[in-house]
């Protein structure tokens, strides 16, 4: 039956229809919140329209949908690359090693949410539908990247779900390591306090009594409560960061613009505010049982309100509505010491060149046992106590 599924490639959200796809992406928001903000029609198309994709970005759409007759039934949101940056999925040295050998490793083809870290479906399908179409997807994918003499695809932050299902189908699975936080019922954040062992519990409450007591005022803002003025801010503080941690700034300024307009209810904004100027933000989306941290950034350095800001601010709205689940993007460390723990994230790549995937699949296979010897290091030096670890398990 995959056979009759039609895949279409579109260059621009521009020819798709905004409801067709989000039946794909969230069924769920018809009745409340999208689970995962970023693969919506919104989200993807503020990318578009704000030019954060497009011409000369590197991330150039090459959407896919899959249909049934009159009917779509899936969706991806697939780039061409003409570089690795915007991924956190690192695959320079298979870059490198590529074109050693003669070939040329750009374009390549990313099925992704662009500089977004956060794991979701890529297989964007109706329930009903769910295995045809995620089969037609990857073959569509997959036939693409051949037929344009393209070197790779690689879909990223993909479910452990689509990871499985995508090994079945010929593709080479890859593990990495990301720490989320997760609200246990918690019924405040001394609840969760309480789950620490003593050391770190007084650490933590130490931060948040020098963060908080700068002098200035902490604002968590979400929906309409977010100004212009408060864009205008935080657009300093991202740039600032963006200059120092990526060369320049991934997102455009109009993309925060689109997003007020679209999707200020899916947003967290978090400011410090110190004599009558915004001194730092952290920026969150907000998915239906999830808090997404995504971008910090200051003007004035004030020691811990970095934690306060990225973690602990976003502890304290996950526990007061409910949500299960804080992820506070990429790497860090340091976030294990605050209630992070680490946990598997999942990728998916091919080849065609047989000879280069086989060298890449043995190199997975080493490389997803140091993962899982990392995570059981890192999750043996975790904060809580003892004996609430062994209650959990």
């Amino acid at each position: 039956m995959a056979d009759s599924v039609e895949i279409q490639i579109h260059d621009s959200f521009a020819s798709i229809d905004q409801s067709a796809w989000d039946e794909c992406a969230c069924p769920e928001g018809a009745t409340g919140r999208p689970n995962d903000p970023f693969t919506t029609y919104r989200f993807l198309n503020a990318l578009e329209d704000s030019a954060s994709v497009g011409t000369r970005t590197g991330w150039q759409p090459k959407y896919l949908t899959a249909h049934l007759g009159d009917q779509m039934i899936g969706a991806a949101p697939l780039y061409a690359k003409g570089h690795s940056q915007g991924e956190y999925i690192f695959d320079h040295s298979w870059a490198h090693a590529y074109e050693n050998a003669g070939g040329k490793y750009y374009p390549k083809m990313q099925m992704a949410v662009p500089f977004t870290p956060a794991s979701g479906r890529r297989f964007l399908v109706k329930p009903a539908f769910a295995e045809i179409a995620q089969a037609a997807l990857v073959q569509g994918a997959v036939q693409f990247t051949d037929t344009h003499n393209l070197s790779s695809l690689h879909i990223t932050f993909c479910t452990k779900e689509e990871s499985d299902a995508g090994a079945q189908m010929g593709l080479l699975p890859r593990k990495s390591q990301q720490f989320h936080w997760v609200n246990d019922s918690y019924q405040d954040f001394e609840g969760f306090l309480s789950t620490l062992s003593s050391r770190k519990r007084k650490n933590i409450r130490k931060e948040r009594a020098q963060a908080q007591g700068f002098g200035g005022r902490i604002l968590s803002l979400t929906g309409d409560d977010i100004k212009p003025e408060h864009w205008d801010a935080f657009w300093v503080f991202y740039q600032d960061t963006g200059m120092r941690k990526w060369g320049s700034p991934y997102l455009t300024r109009a993309f925060f613009d689109i997003v007020q307009d679209t999707m200020r209810d899916d947003v967290l904004l978090v400011l410090a505010e110190f004599d009558g100027a915004i001194i730092a933000g952290a920026l969150n989306f907000i998915g239906a049982d999830t808090v997404y941290g995504r971008y910090w950034g200051c003007s004035m350095h004030v020691p811990c309100l970095h934690f306060e800001l990225c973690y602990y601010q976003a502890i304290d709205f996950a526990i007061s509505n409910g949500m299960r689940l804080v992820e506070a993007g990429a790497q860090g460390t340091h976030k294990l010491a605050r209630g992070y723990m680490p946990v598997e994230t999942h990728s998916l790549h091919w080849f065609p060149d047989e000879r280069f995937g086989n060298a890449v699949a043995q190199y997975l296979t080493e490389e997803a046992d140091a993962v899982d010897e990392e995570i059981e290091v890192l999750t043996s030096y975790g904060p809580f106590r003892k004996d609430h670890i062994e209650e959990q398990e």
